[in-house]
Formats: C-alpha cells, structure tokens, sequence
C-alpha cells in the first residue's frame, strides 16, 4: 500500500457529523496525493455553506496527519454537483422512492409516541430526557417535535435558536443534540415569530413531511413528542403510523389522570399499542425525610390499572430537572444523581429493554 493509499483510507474513515456515515461511503472524497511528507486532499461537501464543513474539513486534516510519515497537510475542500447530489440522496434513501413513509410496520425502528391527556404534565420534558438517556446507552435515537402549537423540544436539548435542518435537495438533515436527532417546527419559523396558527391540513402535512422529508438514517428508536390530548394531529399519526408504541404521560392528580386514560383509550382504536405508563411530578423528598405529594398521588397507578398496563416510572418533582430544560442541558446529564434523573434513567433502561413487538410483521423466512 503506497503512502496515498494509506492516506485516502484513513480520510475515507472521517464520519460525516449530520449523515452519520463515513465520507467515503458518501463519495466526498476526491483526489489525494502524498509529495514527501505532505499530503493533500481533495473532497466535496454536500452544499455551499454545510454548516459541518469546517469539522469536517478539521476532521479530514487530522486523520491525513495520523498516518505515519505524513509531516503536513492540505485540505481542498469543494461542492458536490446537482448529479452527485441526486446519486448522494439515492443512495441515503436506500432505493426507497421520495416521500415514501421510512417507519413502516416492517421498519426495524421502533417508533415511539410519548403522549399526556392534557398539557402542563411534563410530557417533553420527559420525552427529551428519555431520548437523551436512550443515546447514552449506545442506542441510535430520533425525535421529533409533534406538538406543533406547544413546541419546546428544541428549547430542552439547547439547540440554539435559528438552526436549522440541512436541506441535500429534498432531504433535510436534522440538527444532532446531545447524540439525538432531532426535528421541531420551531426550526422553521422566521426570527421573531412565535405562534404556529394553523388548522388540520397544515398540521397533516407538517407531521407527514417530518416522517417522509427528514433523513434519519438508520435508528434504534424514533420517539415522537405528541400534542396534548386527541386533535388533529393524533388522529393524523395514528393514521400514518397505527404499528407505533405508546407511552402515556400523567401527574398523580386524578384530574390529569382521567384525562390520560382517555388519550391512551384513543391510540388503541387506531391499532397502537400502550406499552406503558410514566408518572411525573411525583412526590419530592424533602431534607428532613418527609415527602411533599403537591400534585396529590396515585394517578399513575389508576391510569395504569385503566389500561392495563404497567407503571413503568414515576419520576418526582425536582428543581434540577426544571433548571436542566430551561438551560438547555437535559437532568440525565448534567446531574444524574438527581432522583429525576434517575428514575428516567431506569425508564430508558425498561424501554430499551423491551424490544420492539413482532405481531403483526413480515419476518423474512418462511415455515418449511
């Protein structure tokens, strides 16, 4: 193996920071040469302005100099064609025609919607801290943002504000948080605007783009942040995606956990199926050992019986789990001895450990 052929494989390892794939798998590598002890390469990112470019680029310099021998480095760096774009897109789908659903009922992700009879209850919150706690254990995670009126998932994993997805034609590349994928309507609006005031076409269409537009890739787990109660937007997924798991999110106070049972009742008449229920806002221990039941107790545990389905955590009020979603920095990571944190992070572990349900797939062998 020459110097050059040495080189070329160490950049073609280089892992594209959106795509998540190997820049040579990507053909974004071009020429390179090796005069002495320097090397230079050539390679071509997907668009003018890729905001990975200058990782990239850094990324690609230090894999050239890690090979043995090699004292300097130069990096030219260019622009795919619309041609290569097209191949690139093509071959990122797979040969799965544009727009086409991705999480099918033969889909190896599973996809689940976190859900709440009503809003205030926590259910980002949750959702967000679970994703992140997903990741960590090694799992390749996606989240989108349903809750189109009430968006804040962009807000809990601290992805500043104006970014945006990635557009390669008519794929988008969803922002990464914390090892997260992730897509909100909050990415989209124009600086300044706030309000999303739209009715049910719009909203279908804004779900069914999130689903068919946004490259993902290859994931373990797809979570869905859904809108409080059974609007629109529900009936829309539970349409588009009547295989997906469910898990409902409630306080302990009987008010919010009628109104849960009520939203986990309507997942099941679209065929989804509720693998369980998280208690939030429960009781918080305070430091002479007693416990403060603010939002009353049990609630969990009656929507559970309701639907028959376990209580899978129950996850107790905590001043760092709201200090974690208002700076941005999820309470799993920054402080997982927070009693918040850990009971999430037993609800990762629970969830990752139930494997996604085979009823109903087509599995690729046949009896003899």
């Amino acid at each position: 193996m020459t110097a050059a052929d040495s080189v070329r494989r160490a950049v073609a390892a280089v892992t594209d920071p959106e795509l998540r794939r190997p820049i040579g798998d990507l053909d974004m590598v071009r020429d390179v040469s090796v005069d002495g002890t320097t090397a230079k390469v050539s390679i071509v990112l997907t668009i003018v302005g890729c905001p990975a470019a200058q990782r990239i680029e850094q990324d690609v310099r230090d894999a050239a100099a890690s090979v043995p021998g090699i004292d300097e480095v130069t990096v030219d760096v260019g622009v795919m064609t619309p041609e290569e774009r097209r191949a690139l897109t093509e071959k990122l789908r797979d040969g799965r025609p544009a727009r086409q659903m991705p999480f099918g009922p033969d889909s190896l992700t599973r996809v689940i919607l976190v859900s709440s009879g009503k809003g205030g209850v926590g259910k980002s919150t949750v959702t967000a801290n679970l994703a992140v706690a997903l990741a960590a254990r090694g799992l390749r995670v996606g989240l989108i943002d349903a809750d189109v009126h009430g968006f804040s998932i962009p807000g809990l994993l601290g992805i500043e504000p104006g970014t945006q997805p990635t557009r390669i034609d008519d794929l988008m590349l969803p922002p990464v948080a914390h090892d997260v994928k992730t897509i909100s309507i909050g990415m989209f609006l124009r600086e300044g605007e706030q309000v999303v005031a739209w009715r049910g076409p719009m909203l279908h269409r804004t779900v069914t783009q999130f689903l068919t537009d946004v490259f993902f890739g290859d994931l373990d787990v797809l979570l869905v942040d859904m809108p409080p109660g059974t609007g629109d937007i529900a009936i829309s997924i539970g349409q588009i995606l009547p295989h997906a798991e469910v898990l409902v999110v409630t306080t302990p106070q009987p008010a919010a956990a009628e109104v849960a049972i009520r939203s986990g009742l309507v997942a099941r008449r679209t065929g989804q199926r509720v693998i369980g229920v998280v208690e939030n806002m429960a009781a918080l221990a305070l430091p002479d050992g007693t416990a403060l039941d603010l939002f009353g107790s049990g609630g969990g545990a009656q929507v559970a019986e309701a639907l028959e389905v376990p209580l899978l955590a129950s996850i107790p009020l905590s001043p760092a789990l709201r200090v974690g979603g208002d700076a941005g920095m999820p309470v799993v990571l920054g402080e997982p001895q927070d009693a918040s944190a850990r009971a999430i992070s037993a609800l990762a572990e629970t969830v990752a450990g139930q494997g996604r349900s085979l009823a109903g797939r087509s599995l690729p062998f046949a009896p003899r």
